[in-house]
């Protein structure tokens, strides 16, 4: 049951023309629109609290991305609750945390999807020190060499006001989709988490 339930997640896939995939293609296109100076490639999905909708949203528009040609990969970034692996019905034992700690290769840890063009990373084994695995330096030498094998990377991340880890995971990205639970999020709790990911100097997309 949770297999079917997970799958359905990814609507972009199940139902390509229903008007929620053409809401993520509208989100696609406006960020790739968002600036004409700048070619958006590393793209972090985030929200204020949990349970807003990043891992649905980063998910959805990993897909609509590769559905576009595009060569995608999207990265489990949330080093305290993971949940890509099973959005995609993947193994988590290894990921991210065995790649930045030096015990795995990327090629051990990137993951074909059933979705063409789109692979992932999960989040791997849970770490005691999430935030300093990702501030180190594997994660800057990690999107370098994401950056030679893909067109986009995108990167789903733990809730800004809950740790530091998704303002770490902003400065290496070019911009951040901030997904907002409409009726469910205070303002005071959404501006507060706008302005934490500009006070890291990230370039920030909202999405509503």
């Amino acid at each position: 049951m949770e297999r079917t339930s997970n799958r359905n997640l990814l609507v972009t896939a199940a139902n390509p023309k229903s008007p929620a995939s053409e809401g993520y293609r509208a989100l696609r296109t406006n960020i790739q629109f968002s600036t004409l100076d700048k070619h958006i490639r590393t793209i972090m999905i985030a929200s204020a609290q949990m349970n807003e909708g990043k891992t649905t949203t980063v998910s959805n528009l990993a897909v609509t991305y590769a559905q576009e040609g595009k060569k995608v990969v999207v990265i489990d970034a949330d080093l305290h609750k993971p949940s890509l692996h099973h959005v995609f019905i993947q193994p988590n034992h290894v990921g991210l945390t065995s790649l930045l700690s030096g015990q795995q290769q990327l090629e051990d840890v990137l993951c074909k999807t059933a979705i063409d063009n789109l692979s992932l990373i999960t989040s791997g084994p849970i770490p005691p020190n999430p935030s300093e695995l990702l501030g180190s330096k594997y994660m800057s030498e990690l999107l370098k060499q994401l950056k030679d094998e893909f067109d986009v990377i995108l990167f789903d991340s733990s809730p800004i006001l809950a740790v530091t880890d998704a303002l770490i995971v902003s400065a290496y990205c070019d911009g951040v989709v901030l997904v907002v639970h409409g009726g469910k999020v205070k303002k005071g709790a959404v501006q507060k988490a706008k302005a934490q990911l500009e006070h890291a100097r990230c370039g920030c997309l909202v999405s509503f």
